[in-house]
């Protein structure tokens, strides 16, 4: 379900290095081509193009694009990733994130969600529900390298109380992906969360334990045999307290299990709705959803809104920084 549109005939790797190259060169950036050789390759296609450019040039493309688009020459992100990306300008941020290896991506993604100006349980939350098991594998192989610590090390650290005990376990989790049921065990675990929810034990040792170790397969059969057995889906039911964070984060891991898109459809629309746009979370969404499922993300995100995604971050983004969203996101595609 990605939106990123591939040409039928793509250059060599070699060839979009020359010509990004080119991009970077004399006074001023040629944004719009580095928008649309980026923008319109696939995972594979960035990782060769980053080999390639560090096998010609001697220079990690990161870097030159750090370099080039925040108009910044003490910034050194895409080196030592000690720079908040926070500090940088939208269309900088989008196109660094989106050149990353996704797992080097969520790496840093994760590590920022451990700062303190960019604290987020949110984001940890989103790698460590919506990524394959391989996948969150991958990211906290690439967090170790990079940081020299774990993930869960610094989760670890960095939050508390039950923050700690449900992010710990799901980022930590290597989940079974098959469909494989066991309705025995389904009719069960929901008894046992309903048994919680009832008592207001959300932080409880088998409240966590089914969330963060079971098979999205098995968790989507318990929560269909939860509300068909007790009348509520469980998510209702944990909205004892709205203003809970605790409980918010809860119910946003049970969306992002079971139904990713729909959490996904909320972050961008909080983001525009806002009074001043949340770019950060607008370019965190495009970033790491344009290759998974952003197509279902766009449907949600129309029916829930009456309005096209595409036409929403048009009136609320400019430039460059609008371009590369539209771009990523598949505007245009039949």
């Amino acid at each position: 379900m990605a939106t990123v549109t591939i040409p039928p005939s793509v250059p060599s790797p070699a060839e979009d290095c020359e010509l990004l190259r080119k991009a970077f060169a004399g006074w001023g950036t040629n944004e719009d081509l580095i928008i649309q050789i980026l923008a319109h390759r696939n995972s594979a296609q960035r990782k060769l193009i980053r080999q390639t450019y560090a096998d010609i040039f001697k220079e990690d493309i990161l870097k030159e694009l750090d370099k080039e688009l925040s108009n910044d020459f003490e910034v050194s992100l895409a080196c030592t990733f000690c720079t908040s990306i926070m500090d940088l300008r939208y269309i900088d941020r989008v196109v660094l994130l989106w050149t990353m290896d996704p797992a080097e991506r969520d790496a840093f993604l994760a590590n920022e969600a451990t700062k303190r100006l960019s604290a987020s349980n949110w984001v940890l939350m989103e790698i460590a529900c919506t990524r394959s098991s391989h996948d969150l594998f991958m990211a906290r192989q690439a967090y170790h390298a990079r940081y020299k610590r774990s993930v869960e090390e610094d989760v670890s650290y960095h939050t508390t109380g039950d923050f700690r005990k449900l992010l710990v376990p799901l980022l930590s989790s290597f989940r079974y992906e098959g469909e494989e049921v066991n309705m025995t065990v389904a009719k069960s675990e929901a008894k046992i969360l309903h048994e919680k929810i009832l008592e207001k034990a959300y932080n409880h040792e088998e409240l966590i334990r089914i969330l963060t170790t079971r098979s999205k397969a098995q968790l989507n059969a318990t929560l269909n045999y939860y509300n068909n057995e007790f009348g509520n889906a469980i998510n209702k039911d944990l909205k004892a307290d709205p203003k809970d964070e605790y409980l918010t984060l809860l119910r946003a891991t049970v969306k992002c299990l079971t139904c990713p898109e729909k959490y996904y459809e909320k972050v961008p629309r909080s983001a525009i709705n806002k009074l001043g746009t949340d770019e950060w979370a607008l370019t965190r969404v495009v970033a790491t959803r344009a290759e998974v499922d952003m197509q279902r993300i766009k449907e949600e995100f129309q029916r829930r809104n009456s309005v096209p995604l595409d036409i929403a971050i048009s009136r609320d983004t400019s430039g460059d920084y609008k371009k590369m969203l539209l771009a990523l996101i598949g505007h245009g595609n039949n």
